[in-house]
């Protein structure tokens, strides 16, 4: 009888079974990372999605201790950021993090995005990964327009000008909606507080959001690889993928030295150069704003120059909105436009490694135009440039479907 008690009594699992009991923490650790077979052929292009992770978390943490001390108002906002600069202990260092970490973000990004024009990680069917992914890329945009407005410098108040001024090209609504986005006839208080909340609440809520659901599609379908090949559909007695590894602790390792390297790098950039000779924070935005004079040269932080370019590109204010936004959104159509055979560059012909060397020297191109003046050579360089970037997208059907390919492998190929 005593013996019957003493089992009844006894912890059956401890703590993680009354967790699991409650909550499925075993099963989706498993499911996602424990368990959670990706090809062992992964290579160095393989860890920007992580390093965005490590980023993303960056920015929320430092967001949390700036929102602390800054005042979102017009007549304190450069002052309360001054302070923290100065007085708050540490302050210069969270703020450097802060905004060190926005150009960081778009650098993992957009490397990111660069990997699947390499090996086709947005074809099927891994479609509906690269349109989350797209939106991802869409709310960060927003999320660093609306942080580029909170200092309230020289450059964050005429840059913002600017760009919500491009709205009121829109016929019969544009100045309705520009009115709408400023909360004002002009930028001014009210606009401030709008972007504050924009910027701290809304936005990195959905922005979470999304790459969570980023996260539980890809994990669905599974992880594109080097050589464009389906691992599921090669597997062991066990169900298991012959040519896949579980994500940890192999991945995770590899992955876990990719982030010491990234924030070595990142950290020499805080320390010993965070505006980066004014490309990470431009020197007009150590002024305060000043609504009667006008910055000698109005550009955009470094990350929307490629867009930017193609906007001053045309004269008419109507089209030169429809191409930035047009350059913006035609990535989101890839899996449709690229009729190739095969996933990977590995294993494309030469039409399409060339297009693709053609827009890498475009883009970068094109963002060094975007902190151009808008006059003589450089419009004509942007028009030359953007006529480039327009053509790999749209003729992209064309060139990809005529492209010779080669064989692609049963098994994928690991090169040590």
């Amino acid at each position: 009888m005593a013996r019957i008690e003493a089992e009844v009594g006894k912890p059956q699992g401890g703590f993680v079974k009354w967790i699991d009991d409650r909550f499925p923490m075993t099963s989706t650790l498993k499911y996602h990372v424990t368990e959670y077979y990706a090809s062992k052929n992964f290579n160095m292009w393989y860890v920007f999605g992580v390093l965005a992770f490590v980023v993303l978390a960056i920015q929320l943490l430092t967001g949390i201790f700036l929102t602390m001390n800054y005042k979102p108002a017009a007549a304190d906002a450069f002052a309360s950021v001054e302070y923290i600069m100065r007085d708050v202990e540490w302050g210069w260092l969270i703020r450097y993090m802060h905004s060190t970490g926005a150009s960081f973000f778009f650098i993992v990004v957009y490397l990111h995005m660069y990997r699947a024009l390499l090996y086709g990680s947005y074809k099927k069917p891994r479609e509906l990964i690269w349109l989350i992914g797209m939106l991802i890329f869409l709310v960060l945009m927003a999320e660093a327009f609306a942080g580029y407005l909170l200092p309230w410098g020289q450059m964050s108040y005429w840059g913002a000008q600017v760009i919500i001024s491009l709205f009121g090209a829109i016929p019969w609504v544009g100045d309705a909606l520009v009115e709408i986005i400023r909360g004002d006839y002009s930028i001014s208080d009210i606009t401030l507080n709008r972007f504050f909340a924009l910027h701290v609440i809304l936005l990195p809520l959905v922005l979470i959001g999304l790459v969570f659901v980023h996260i539980v599609a890809l994990h669905e379908v599974g992880s594109n690889n080097p050589d464009g090949i389906d691992i599921k559909k090669n597997k062991d007695a066990s169900g298991k993928p012959v040519d896949g590894v579980a994500f940890h602790p192999y991945h995770t390792s590899k992955d876990l030295v990719a982030i010491i390297i990234f924030l070595m790098i990142f950290s020499a950039v805080v320390f010993f150069a965070p505006d980066m000779g004014g490309y990470f924070l431009e020197h007009a935005n150590f002024e305060p704003a000043n609504l009667t004079a006008t910055p000698e040269h109005i550009a955009p932080v470094w990350y929307f120059t490629p867009f930017y370019a193609i906007l001053r590109a045309v004269p008419d204010k109507l089209w030169g909105f429809i191409l930035f936004v047009t350059a913006v959104l035609l990535p989101v159509f890839l899996p449709w436009l690229d009729r190739s055979r095969v996933r990977s560059i590995r294993y494309r012909g030469w039409i399409y490694k060339s297009a693709l060397a053609v827009f890498t020297v475009t883009f970068l191109i094109l963002g060094w135009l975007g902190t151009m003046p808008a006059d003589g050579l450089y419009v004509l360089m942007a028009r030359i440039f953007s006529v480039l970037y327009f053509a790999f997208f749209l003729l992209m059907p064309y060139y990809t479907a005529i492209d010779k390919t080669k064989p692609v492998p049963d098994r994928v190929v690991y090169h040590g």
